[in-house]
């Protein structure tokens, strides 16, 4: 299927929008949609749903997100009805907006907005809104920006607070009714065809990540030989491992040490380069090309935390107990790289394990298991040294070790390799649905012919669900003050 333009256009001097087909109209948002005020009835709070935006639709939720805020109080809130068209005002340029699919309470921060007329079909501009161009182009009315950064002191997202007066002057196209009709119902038949895709794409990533990690698993808890004779390890996680291995505690393989080196600058301390939370988690390997952020610490901190060849660093605490402890090899010198709080250095003892061994051991499910009941916490889960220097490792003789690593290395690098053309293909899908949505709802493609299958209810809502797990779009309300 081919998309061919309009016969004839003109121009709009609306900088998102550009050229449009000739019979179109371009309006102000205040003469096509109404924005919702209606306030939510205090006898009732306890009646509605609190709905918060996640994954590019109106989702209930009874907890805050970014801020721990409680919603059992809702009587500051407004009402949202089905069907209209709710987006944050901090942060709608980064697609926190979506079709309402309940009647429920929303914060403040949020407007919901719906037609005012016969003329105006909101599926049409809900896919206008939709439209990462259109989204970026509401930053000229944005406000106040705020920065928020991750662990790592990077970039993460920007905020930026439209006003209901602005957003109300944001110049819409206005196609005839059954052009609307039509663009939404192709967009919807498109897009579920792309999302499906791409799901089938992420269930493929997630089958091989499988594989990569049973192969982990095998390798370094029986070995490379499927022949070997076995005997238990005494050690429940584990299981048996062959007759010539061990299993010990780390505690007799490396030393631990926990890190409490912060990202502070002060005064009278050597300048270091801080390998941090998000490094180790983020990351298999820690090398140079990572780009570290920068700190001082004391002279015996670089002394004890300065990273060497072979050593692991694992993360102390997680917000879940199932994700702790997870590992990372450094695999040469890196003078002036130091480890950070939230992380435990481990220097594997010479002659007694590989640090590479140690680092796929610490990845595998058996001994990954011990951690994951060690954890301790409510909301936020920790480790003890004494839990990590307890657990128990399988040691095969150093030369086996060395065997293994290559295998592993090897299957890994097969894996990765497949993952990372699978991925390649998602983001080449994801900015032809961009690209897509954006030509059509603007008028730069024709659709007005195409003939378009009746798409069920069943497969709309499982568009919904696609475009969830491919996009992963979350709004963090509680990032800044609901009532600025």
């Amino acid at each position: 299927m081919e998309l061919v333009p309009y016969p004839e256009y003109k121009d709009t001097g609306v900088s998102w929008l550009g050229e449009i087909p000739t019979h179109w109209e371009v309006k102000p948002l205040r003469a096509l949609l109404r924005q919702r005020n209606e306030k939510n009835n205090p006898i009732k709070t306890t009646q509605i749903l609190s709905l918060s935006i996640a994954h590019g639709v109106t989702l209930y939720s009874h907890k805050g997100r970014g801020g721990n805020k409680s919603k059992n109080d809702l009587t500051a809130y407004k009402v949202t009805h089905p069907g209209d068209i709710v987006l944050n005002s901090m942060n709608v340029i980064v697609g926190a907006v979506g079709l309402s699919k309940y009647k429920g309470a929303i914060s403040p921060v949020y407007y919901a907005l719906y037609p005012r007329s016969d003329r105006e079909n909101i599926h049409y501009y809900d896919k206008v809104f939709s439209n990462t161009v259109f989204q970026r182009y509401l930053s000229i009315y944005g406000k106040g920006i705020l920065i928020k950064k991750s662990d790592s002191g990077k970039l993460n997202t920007i905020r930026m607070k439209i006003s209901a007066d602005d957003l109300k002057k944001v110049s819409l196209p206005l196609p005839f009714a059954e052009e609307q009709i039509q663009i939404t119902r192709f967009l919807d038949w498109k897009t579920s065809q792309i999302n499906k895709f791409i799901r089938n794409k992420q269930r493929l990533i997630k089958l091989l990540k499988e594989q990569k990690q049973n192969i982990i698993n095998q390798a370094v808890t029986r070995g490379l030989n499927p022949n070997a004779k076995l005997k238990p390890s005494g050690v429940e996680w584990i299981g048996n491992i062959p007759e010539h291995w061990e299993a010990r505690r780390l505690r007799t393989l490396a030393v631990l040490r926990a890190s409490g080196v912060d990202k502070n600058t002060n005064e009278g301390e050597v300048p270091v380069m801080l390998c941090n939370y998000v490094d180790v988690y983020k990351n298999d390997r820690i090398t140079a090309a990572i780009d570290f952020m920068k700190a001082t610490a004391t002279s015996e901190e670089i002394r004890v935390f300065e990273l060497k060849a072979g050593d692991v660093i694992i993360t102390k605490d997680s917000e879940s107990w199932d994700d702790i402890a997870v590992p990372a090899f450094v695999p040469e010198v890196l003078n002036g790289v130091v480890c950070a709080y939230h992380l435990a250095l481990i220097r594997p003892f010479s002659g007694e394990i590989e640090g590479e061994f140690l680092f796929r051991a610490f990845s595998s499910d058996p001994v990954a298991d011990q951690f994951r009941v060690s954890a301790s916490g409510v909301t936020r889960f920790g480790l003890s040294q004494g839990a990590v220097k307890g657990a128990f490792f399988p040691v095969p003789p150093l030369e086996e070790q060395g065997e293994i690593i290559a295998y592993i290395n090897e299957k890994c690098a097969e894996f990765s390799q497949a993952v990372s053309h699978a991925e390649g293909e998602i983001d080449l899908m994801r900015e032809y649905r961009t690209r897509l949505i954006s030509d059509v709802v603007t008028g730069k493609m024709d659709v007005r012919y195409v003939e378009v299958p009746e798409v069920a209810e069943e497969k709309l809502l499982a568009l919904d669900e696609d475009a969830a797990e491919a996009d992963e779009i979350i709004d963090d309300e509680g990032a800044m003050d609901e009532t600025d």
